[in-house]
């Protein structure tokens, strides 16, 4: 286990880090759904990341929280995007809904995501500024 691996444990809790699609990243978190936020730093962008409710099938409020250097990000375009993979097995294509969140302030950004069906979701943040990629974390979560 890496050193990041182990004190993102001792300081979150479980929920498995995920492949973000196109982008190699071997700096893995893990957090557990019930934790108030899974913290990361990604490209100097601080980004916690939590539903506000035990995640379920169906619609979901969550909410991403940005820091850089300390500061709230309050200038940010930051979307969401829920992926589970495919599983041939049971024949069932990948799914996948991205959703934008809207800024109330102090960069805290909300917003509610769809997701089509218990299990382990992939959770990607993505932080966009001026049309830009500026900073993305990977998460995820086990919806009832």
């Amino acid at each position: 286990m890496s050193h990041h691996l182990r004190s993102s444990i001792a300081a979150i809790i479980a929920i498995a880090a995920t492949l973000l699609v196109g982008t190699a990243c071997s700096d893995d978190r893990s957090t557990s759904s019930t934790a108030p936020a899974a913290t990361a730093n990604a490209q100097g962008i601080d980004i916690a990341f939590r539903t506000l409710a035990s995640p379920t099938s169906g619609d979901n409020k969550v909410e991403a929280v940005l820091k850089q250097a300390g500061k709230p990000v309050t200038d940010a375009d930051v979307s969401v995007t829920f992926r589970m993979p495919a599983m041939p097995s049971m024949n069932m294509p990948e799914m996948h809904s991205t959703t934008s969140l809207a800024h109330e302030g102090a960069g805290r950004y909300v917003g509610t995501g769809q997701l089509e069906m218990a299990g382990s979701w992939n959770v990607t943040v993505t932080v966009s500024r001026n049309g830009a990629q500026v900073g993305s974390q990977r998460f995820s979560l086990i919806a009832k």
